[in-house]
């Protein structure tokens, strides 16, 4: 495979049996799309998941002109996350592959174009559901205290805080190098 395949992991260790079926797996996304330029997989272990069968994560990322495709999947363990992320990505593809296919304008239909599997034919995608809704109470902090929040509740991505000095709503997160950024959303 002439794509570059990255592994990352955090919290983990890679062995070679992880890092061999890590690889066989991803060369295997070819034969659906032939024009990605990079493979990035960050594998990681995450300690203090609230449920133990969301502790292992796997993220896969492909990138090629004009694309990103992402998925995201975790499980009781790391080789079933990296299966059931790959069976993401494969259905993320499908997708991308049918919006290109669209604006052919030669008059065929795509039913006439694709030859669909039977079981595929009727597949229906399902809207995302909602699980569930939290309400808090803001105190307003200013951004150094937010920080040191973020870090005393185990939040380890962002932190939504109403910020004492502009009256604001802000979102504070981690960036990849361990620094943090704020996010101020204004009303578009």
């Amino acid at each position: 495979m002439t794509v570059k395949i990255d592994i990352f992991t955090k919290n983990l260790e890679l062995t070679d049996r992880l890092n061999d079926y890590v690889v066989t797996k991803v060369e295997k996304l070819e034969k659906f799309l032939d024009e990605v330029d990079e493979c990035r997989v960050d594998l990681s272990h995450a300690k203090t998941a609230r449920n133990a069968s969301d502790r292992y994560v796997a993220q896969l990322t492909l990138r090629g002109k004009g694309f990103i495709l992402r998925s995201e999947e975790r499980s009781d363990s790391i080789f079933s996350a990296v299966d059931a992320a790959l069976d993401k990505m494969r259905r993320q593809i499908r997708r991308f592959k049918g919006k290109r296919g669209r604006g052919r304008g030669d008059g065929q239909t795509i039913t006439d174009v694709i030859e669909m599997p039977a079981e595929e034919a009727f597949e229906v995608e399902e809207e995302p559901v909602i699980a569930r809704r939290k309400r808090f109470m803001l105190v307003p902090m200013d951004e150094l205290e937010a920080v040191e929040q973020m870090k005393l509740l185990g939040h380890e991505n962002f932190f939504i805080f109403y910020n004492a000095n502009t009256s604001e709503f802000n979102v504070l997160y981690r960036r990849r190098d361990d620094s943090y950024g704020i996010i101020i959303p204004e009303i578009g």
